[in-house]
């Protein structure tokens, strides 16, 4: 039988109710054991009050003596056999035909102890009322300097029995009612969200493909309840992102499969077309065949990687001292930004200073970035270039340009593939790629601001001596490794 068909007897709420009223009755029967000796001993006390008075009457007797009449209906009343009094200077009696040679049990109460007087009780239920007991205790009247009584048992046995009738009638009704009360609040604070949050993970457990409706849970609950809730909420979307984004990869990479070999094809006739196109003595088309043979070189050798290492992944880095300024005026000459008269591509770098990396790797992280400045603009605005070089060869380098700037919603995504492309046709691969070959590198790249009036994207490299992820500059940034909205 399915969990969710489970009978009513083995579900949380049954056992929630069944476990509360056991603990209530636990608790009752700690209560009960102390009160039932308490009960005892004062039942005992109204005794042993009733017998004194009883026998004061022998003071105003003549010769302390009293018809047996009286002295049998003083007894009845105070409910025992026979009193033994001793007042300052003299013994009072009452009851002594009746008293038995010995007593089955002695009693003291003058000093009693709670473990004593538990012991004594039970005892008490356990004879059931078949015995004649004698009992000690602290008179009450004043001049009093002993008193002791005898009495049958079965009277306080019956008294005992009823009080714990109704201590056990008593506990159940509230254990009953304490239970429900429980339950009732148990089910609606715990139980209903926790079969809902149960519903939710086998549903999408089934069916993980399909868009999990989050309208009922989406809590404003503030304890670990409301935690769960929006937590799982969140895992759902975000694990539904990571399969959407592992079956376009898996669709990707059958693609480039299929198309690399032809490419490379492609790529060899362009090679040799741009080989031809370099011999022509003529310094406009040099210019443009040396930028032709840089980027099939590049693109050539992307697909014999690809195509050795059987997939996209990129290679370990091989960095050497390089130049930044050549590697973007590179760039800015596959852009075409160069020699543009609608596009402003400022490189305010000096030309001595050098970075440690992979030159090819670090191409394309510059192009994919400069790119995405230069279509966010339409093709006519500004893009800046910064950097500076510490000490130790960490050096940062700052990309910004000046159009509409990175929405708040594309913030948590903004580095993952397929996820963070803002643009009509865009894959989402630009950043993703930028930040594997940034971070292979040992280094931080990340978006230190964004406003209505452009984005700046900060890219920390570290010099040879430096540890991976220890260059990042005292700047507040998005980090590329962000799971969670800022």
């Amino acid at each position: 039988m399915p969990e969710l068909y489970r009978p009513i007897t083995s579900s949380l709420r049954s056992r929630l109710l069944f476990l509360t009223v056991v603990f209530i009755l636990v608790v009752e029967m700690f209560i009960y054991v102390p009160a039932i000796a308490t009960y005892r001993q004062g039942f005992l006390e109204e005794r042993m009050v009733a017998a004194q008075i009883a026998g004061l009457s022998l003071e105003e007797a003549p010769g302390n003596n009293i018809s047996p009449d009286l002295e049998r209906e003083l007894l009845a009343t105070a409910g025992v056999i026979s009193v033994i009094m001793r007042r300052e200077d003299k013994s009072l009696l009452l009851g002594y035909d009746l008293m038995p040679e010995e007593p089955e049990a002695t009693f003291d109460l003058t000093n009693p102890s709670l473990g004593t007087l538990i012991i004594d009780a039970f005892e008490t239920l356990d004879a059931e009322g078949d015995r004649i007991i004698s009992v000690r205790g602290m008179p009450t009247v004043a001049g009093t300097r002993f008193l002791e009584i005898t009495l049958a048992e079965n009277d306080l046995f019956t008294a005992m029995r009823q009080f714990s009738n109704n201590i056990l009638i008593l506990s159940i009704i509230i254990s009953v009612f304490t239970g429900v009360l429980v339950y009732l609040s148990l089910h609606w604070m715990l139980v209903r969200p926790m079969r809902r949050v149960r519903r939710r993970i086998v549903d999408f457990r089934r069916q993980p493909e399909v868009k999990p409706n989050t309208k009922g849970l989406k809590s404003r609950r503030r304890d670990e309840i409301g935690l769960v809730e929006r937590e799982l909420s969140r895992m759902q979307i975000e694990l539904q992102q990571n399969l959407k984004s592992k079956k376009r990869l898996a669709e990707l990479g059958e693609a480039v499969v299929k198309i690399n070999h032809d490419l490379r094809g492609i790529l060899a006739t362009a090679q040799l077309s741009s080989d031809a196109l370099s011999r022509v003595r003529d310094p406009r088309i040099e210019k443009i065949s040396r930028r032709m043979i840089t980027a099939v070189s590049r693109a050539v050798a992307l697909c014999e990687r690809t195509m050795r290492h059987g997939k996209s992944a990129e290679p370990e880095p091989e960095p050497t001292w390089h130049p930044l300024y050549i590697s973007f005026c590179e760039v800015g000459d596959a852009l075409g930004l160069m020699d543009s008269d609608d596009f402003k591509f400022n490189i305010s770098i000096p030309k001595d200073m050098t970075a440690y990396m992979d030159s090819d790797q670090m191409h394309r992280v510059f192009l994919n970035i400069c790119r995405n400045g230069t279509e966010a603009q339409g093709g006519k605005g500004e893009i800046d270039i910064s950097a500076k070089k510490e000490d130790n060869g960490t050096v940062h380098i700052v990309i910004k340009d000046y159009g509409p700037g990175i929405p708040n919603t594309a913030m948590p995504n903004l580095f993952k593939p397929f996820l963070s492309s803002n643009k009509v046709g865009g894959t989402g691969l630009g950043l993703a790629v930028a930040r594997d070959i940034v971070l292979a590198h040992g280094g931080q790249i990340g978006l230190k601001e964004t406003c209505g009036d452009g984005a700046s994207f900060l890219i920390c490299l570290p010099g040879p001596d430096e540890g991976p992820n220890d260059n990042r500059e005292n700047t507040k940034m998005v980090p590329s490794d962000a799971e969670n909205s800022p």
